[in-house]
């Protein structure tokens, strides 16, 4: 997933907005790697992550969820996305809007069955930016 191309957001310090603009690189990064504790380390502790017909809770139930999706569904898959949107909501908190997908191995492009549009809530913590919550959902409707 690629950042956004912007050097600041309304709101927000040069510094903070890098921090933001970061997390979907790291998403990306940990799921290149498949590593499920990496993923779950740019979540909050107390973090959400909804994808379609999942829920998880927490850094543990989010770190297991996608050490399994790694050893199954989404095995030898990458990710990618663009950002549609970045905003502050305070100081200490902001919102990201993206759109990319999975890509199954040997894909150079998301196919529309698995492209998708994201929400991220980022909020500051005493270890940088994290990810408050985190869903998608299909790009195009049914």
């Amino acid at each position: 997933m690629t950042t956004a191309n912007q050097t600041s957001v309304p709101g927000l310090s040069a510094e903070d907005t890098a921090g933001v603009t970061a997390l979907p690189g790291r998403i990306v990064a940990a799921w290149a790697a498949h590593d499920s504790a990496a993923f779950a380390e740019v979540f909050t502790e107390d973090g959400t992550m909804i994808l379609p017909g999942v829920m998880c809770r927490g850094g543990e139930q989010i770190r297991a969820f996608m050490a399994q999706a790694f050893e199954g569904p989404f095995k030898g898959t990458r990710v990618v996305g663009n950002p549609v949107s970045v905003r502050a909501l305070g100081p200490d908190a902001a919102v990201l809007v993206t759109q990319g997908g999975i890509l199954a191995p040997g894909e150079d492009e998301v196919s529309d069955a698995r492209a998708v549009r994201a929400s991220w809530v980022a909020v500051r913590t005493d270890g940088g930016w994290r990810l408050a919550a985190y869903q998608n959902s299909p790009r195009d409707a049914a």
